[in-house]
């Protein structure tokens, strides 16, 4: 060993809490040792190094806690402390592209790409004077919506998280996600705990099945009580009150007619900035 690699080596061990030997020093070592029969079996290898042992079903909750973990885990060593969530839809194109919608009607929805951009661009110049720790924009990482979401946070110079899921027709994230902030997961629950885990206010934009899901997950988690009441802002009016009757809700009794008001409805990026600034904290 040089004394570069000594002086480096010390450094580590120096820098570890505990005397014990380091797991990655032992992966090392377990590659090297003789090729044996013994050694060849899949039982001797060191079971956190071990993709076919971690991905037995019986290992489902260590799963789940490593996906809680690993972006929790780098967030905070990013000094991440609040977000500011962007739901929405991931066929609504961008305007310039507006004539390869599907149809007319989603072609009508493209301008809230734009009303999405620019509330990103907004919203991080804001994160930008706490130093990126502070309403920091956090989207699917997909297209669409969230596209949008993380182009407006590049353009004001800021970082954006995407929080992506495997799914059958995988495709790659957008490109304007903060790449060491782009994460991606198996379990769509802690997926959507990590959207409301650091979450100073929720945006939802015109979208299909998995916009619902998480509008409505969201929501009663707010109305329930299970999440403290932050600013729920609902993009495109008209296209929430035509797919989703609030008030035939209130008016059958499945909802009282005080939980319509945790819901803000607007048009505008401009009009959603203001909501989010003179938020004040309801009284409990």
């Amino acid at each position: 060993m040089s004394g570069y690699q000594s002086e480096v080596s010390m450094k580590d061990d120096d820098e570890r809490s505990h005397p014990f030997r380091d797991s990655q020093q032992d992966v090392a070592t377990a590659r090297t040792i003789p090729d044996t029969p013994q050694t060849r079996a899949p039982a001797y290898r060191l079971a956190f190094a071990d993709n076919e042992f971690l991905l037995r079903e019986e290992l489902r909750p260590v799963r789940l806690q490593l996906e809680l973990l690993k972006p929790q885990m780098i967030m905070d060593a990013r000094g991440i402390r609040s977000t500011i969530v962007m739901f929405g839809g991931a066929r609504i194109p961008a305007p310039d592209h507006r004539d390869q919608a599907r149809t007319p009607q989603l072609a009508e929805l493209s301008h809230y790409y734009e009303e999405a951009r620019r509330f990103a661009f907004l919203m991080t110049e804001r994160s930008l004077k706490s130093y990126g720790t502070e309403n920091v924009i956090c989207t699917g990482g997909g297209p669409g919506v969230m596209e949008a979401g993380n182009l407006g946070a590049h353009e004001a110079g800021g970082t954006s998280i995407g929080l992506s899921i495997v799914l059958p027709h995988e495709q790659a994230p957008n490109a304007y996600v903060t790449p060491d902030l782009c994460f991606n997961f198996h379990y769509f629950a802690i997926r959507k705990m990590h959207f409301l885990m650091r979450a100073r206010a929720v945006t939802v934009f015109p979208g299909g099945f998995g916009t619902m899901d998480e509008l409505f997950e969201t929501l009663t988690l707010i109305q329930t009580g299970r999440m403290k009441r932050i600013p729920f802002i609902l993009f495109g009016t008209q296209f929430w009150h035509k797919v989703i009757d609030w008030q035939a809700l209130a008016d059958a009794g499945t909802i009282s007619p005080e939980d319509l008001d945790l819901i803000s409805f607007v048009e505008t990026a401009d009009e959603a900035v203001a909501i989010i600034d003179n938020w004040e904290e309801p009284c409990p």
